[in-house]
């Protein structure tokens, strides 16, 4: 049985086909124009789940929702855990599709996904398939903008992947340091607070920055790029199973 997730992100589109639970292929977009013009890869599925931060689902689901059976992933459909959030009704769809996403990889085991994109979120799953919730920071390119924004002389910097110097020998430098050794200390930081509270936990970190911040980060992690994704599909297959 083909299916299909996909997730309208801030930034990005993502979708994936599954057979099952397996991956099979996935695609990223910028725009809902350009998803519509892959209309021959999702239509090889007759099953679907959407998750969005955005408003761009609502034209796909109107136009989409005659070919394809549609779940649209909020707080009211049934999930493969225990939602323990005490607000599920401001819980970011996307934070709880990856906390699935990474409890489906590492089943019956403390799981912390820490998913590094617009934001960095912590998202903790227990051993008993209990969500907690966890924390959520500034991303690398907001405290960018935030330094920027909320001076009056500091200049915007790019974020340069290769940047690795510890101590800035100028300004650029500096916001350079701040940023990525700050966000960096601040990931193994929380991480080692929770293995302190929780024995042989599973990190895995997601998001776009996740490579970047696997190469950095002192502690044992699991890199996964497509766990939104992945906890999107095992809902849906779920959702089915149950029927």
């Amino acid at each position: 049985m083909s299916t299909i997730s996909i997730d309208f992100g801030n930034t990005h589109i993502k979708l994936a086909l599954f057979d099952g639970n397996n991956l099979l292929e996935e695609k990223q977009v910028d725009s809902i124009d350009e998803l519509f013009q892959l209309e021959d890869f999702f239509l090889r599925a007759k099953q679907a789940i959407i998750c969005s931060v955005t408003t761009q689902h609502e034209a796909f689901i109107s136009k989409y929702k005659n070919k394809l059976n549609i779940l649209f992933f909020d707080n009211q459909l049934p999930i493969p855990l225990a939602n323990l959030y005490k607000t599920p009704q401001s819980l970011g769809t996307d934070r709880l599709a990856a906390a699935i996403g990474a409890y489906s990889l590492f089943p019956e085991q403390h799981v912390l996904n820490v998913d590094c994109g617009t934001c960095i979120k912590f998202n903790f799953v227990n051993s008993k398939g209990e969500f907690f919730g966890g924390a959520i920071s500034p991303g690398l390119r907001m405290r960018f903008k935030a330094l920027n924004h909320f001076t009056s002389k500091l200049p915007l910097i790019q974020f340069d992947e290769n940047y690795s110097k510890l101590i800035g020998t100028n300004t650029e430098e500096s916001i350079l340091s701040g940023v990525i050794t700050g966000a960096t200390a601040e990931i193994d930081g929380i991480i080692n607070e929770y293995l302190l509270q929780f024995k042989n936990l599973v990190t895995v970190i997601s998001g776009g920055d996740a490579n970047f911040f696997a190469k950095r980060l002192k502690n044992s992690i699991f890199t996964h790029p497509n766990l939104v994704l992945i906890g999107l599909n095992y809902t849906l297959v779920y959702n089915i199973e149950k029927k």
